[in-house]
């Protein structure tokens, strides 16, 4: 029989020209090594043939290996060295004989071999979208040109990849650093070290942004680099990114090293019990690794967030959907901390996870700075509202009371005298004294201090009405009276809702329902006018007052439209 003939049948399982490939029969006999395979054992031509597969692989389990699966283990060179090496085995009949055909893959990084195990091809092609969903990534050459770059790295610099592909860092240099800088960063790296630290760059059109950055050089057997990986995350507003996976079991395996060294990564099985953490997960939980394994992440629950929230967060990825936010934890000591966090599930061949990755960065700066302009902002509202009801005193107590007075000397003087003149006061003081209340109302309604939310809007909608021509259907049910804080929330964001209907929505009727639920009070402000894309409309003052108003109060507003079928504008404020 020709055993050479016999692999060109196969194309499914042919291996590429460079690989080291060896058949061998059921039994383990070597029926043929190619000649990568002679001399990366340490034999001469044709001294393999008939020899026993368990004298070059120890550790084989030839039947019971998955086919296709890339497998590390320890193979026996001709003059009794021990050196690691990475196989897979395919198994293939020729007439009644079955035959295996085992491929070699050359490792030329081999400085973290031993911190690798066998990863399936699946899992590692998951790894790979977990990882593209959150990294900016580029590989260079060993003299710094750029050989890849990811779709993010496009987006972020705005150069093509045809434009970056060939070229140096320099393109997007925005000599914001001083030479040492980067003299640093390049002793570091020709060293074989891991380089860290924050890069100020500029983009195509001229804009510059920050990454946080970390470069990894691949190392070949004399101990030099031959490449690096470029591991960024976009700190300019705090995007992930995650690197992109090569379709080669080398750059898949390096790839993981780069991840774990950039980012806070766990893996946990289906049912949330973490299976696996890097050091930089255990360095800000400050928990040890053993501490965490078998563990589910109420270890690191602060209780800040609701039961609603990793409700709707176990829903999105129990359905094999990515669920991207931001969480806040609670460490060892005490402490807390935020994280901005990807979870990726992993889906078996039904569609269902089997393993979900987490891939977080820590914010905790950014949102401590977010909660003190948010205190910021209350306090701005606050002197708003009550520089609001001070005018509004003062024009309805002050001027108003003096132009009412200047009304009565005119009615007295027309009983005297009649006079054209007399007449036009008299209409052009009634006429201000009515634009005085409707400022005033604007500015602060007197009955929302003395009567409360429900009398106060119930007459700003009479008003509305008469005023504009929309009719609005008005439905409450309110237990009690709210804090002050939360009544002129709502009744701002109910005027000003009302009056972006009347400018915009170009209908006469609207709607505004408010209820009190267990926990909060739900404000729904509608209308069936000719509404708009929300994706493609900015955020207006009118949209952002709104928001940071419903923020103040603890509450959160959102907004539905689409194109000729109206507006709905949800407000849910806590009691």
């Amino acid at each position: 029989m020709d055993r050479n003939n016999q692999l060109p049948k196969k194309r499914e399982i042919a291996p590429d020209s460079s690989d080291a490939t060896i058949l061998v029969n059921r039994f383990g006999i070597i029926s043929f090594a190619n000649e990568q395979a002679q001399k990366q054992f340490g034999y001469r031509v044709n001294e393999l043939q008939g020899k026993s597969l368990k004298e070059l692989l120890p550790e084989i389990t030839l039947h019971e290996t998955e086919e296709g699966k890339v497998v590390h283990q320890y193979g026996q060179h001709h003059n009794g060295q021990v050196f690691s090496i990475f196989y897979r085995i395919n198994s293939f009949k020729q007439g009644e004989e079955t035959y295996y055909l085992i491929v070699f893959h050359s490792v030329k990084d081999r400085s973290r071999l031993k911190k690798q195990q066998s990863y399936s091809l699946k899992e590692l092609v998951d790894l790979q979208f977990a990882l593209d969903e959150s990294t900016i990534v580029a590989f260079t050459d060993q003299k710094g040109k750029i050989t890849y770059v990811n779709e993010k790295f496009c987006e972020v610099s705005k150069y093509s990849a045809y434009e970056l592909v060939g070229r140096d860092h320099r393109i997007i240099n925005s000599s914001y650093h001083s030479k040492d800088f980067m003299q640093n960063l390049w002793e570091t790296i020709l060293s074989g070290e891991v380089w860290r630290g924050e890069i100020k760059n500029k983009a195509k059109d001229g804009t510059y942004y920050w990454v946080d950055t970390t470069i990894v050089p691949f190392i070949d057997d004399k101990g030099k680099p031959y490449k690096y990986l470029a591991i960024r995350k976009e700190i300019t507003e705090y995007k992930r990114v995650v690197e992109e996976l090569k379709n080669s079991v080398n750059e898949l395996i390096d790839l993981k090293f780069a991840l774990d060294a950039s980012s806070i990564v766990a893996i946990t099985d289906q049912k949330g019990t973490i299976t696996y953490v890097n050091d930089q997960f255990c360095s800000i939980s400050k928990y040890s690794r053993k501490e965490l394994l078998g563990q589910d992440h109420r270890i690191i629950n602060s209780g800040y967030h609701t039961k609603e929230f990793f409700r709707d967060l176990w829903k999105t990825i129990s359905s094999g959907k990515v669920w991207k936010g931001e969480i806040k934890n609670r460490a060892k000591d005490g402490t807390h901390y935020w994280v901005d966090t990807t979870i990726v599930p992993f889906l078996n061949e039904k569609g269902k996870p089997y393993q979900h990755l987490a891939i977080r960065h820590e914010v905790t700066q950014r949102k401590n700075a977010e909660e003190e302009l948010q205190k910021m902002m209350t306090r701005i509202i606050d002197v708003q509202e009550d520089e609001r009801k001070r005018l509004s005193r003062e024009l309805h107590d002050g001027i108003g009371q003096n132009l009412y007075s200047h009304l009565i000397t005119i009615n007295r003087l027309q009983a005297e005298i009649s006079h054209p003149l007399l007449d036009q006061m008299q209409d052009e003081a009634a006429e201000i004294i009515e634009e005085l209340r409707d400022l005033s109302w604007e500015l602060r309604p007197s009955v929302l201090d003395d009567l409360g939310l429900i009398p106060a809007i119930r007459s700003y909608l009479v008003r509305f009405s008469e005023h504009h021509n929309i009719n609005v259907h008005f439905d409450c049910y309110l237990a009690s009276r709210l804090s002050s804080n939360k009544e002129i929330t709502i009744y701002r964001i109910i005027q000003e809702a009302l009056t972006n209907i009347r400018k915009y929505a170009e209908t006469d009727e609207a709607a505004v329902t408010i209820r009190q639920m267990e926990e909060e009070i739900r404000i729904v402000i509608e209308d069936k006018g000719k509404g708009f894309n929300v994706n493609e409309v900015s955020r207006g003052v009118g949209l952002f007052s709104m928001e940071e108003r419903a923020k103040a109060a603890g509450g959160s507003i959102k907004v539905y439209s689409a194109e000729t079928k109206g507006t709905r504008i949800v407000l849910e404020i806590p009691i």
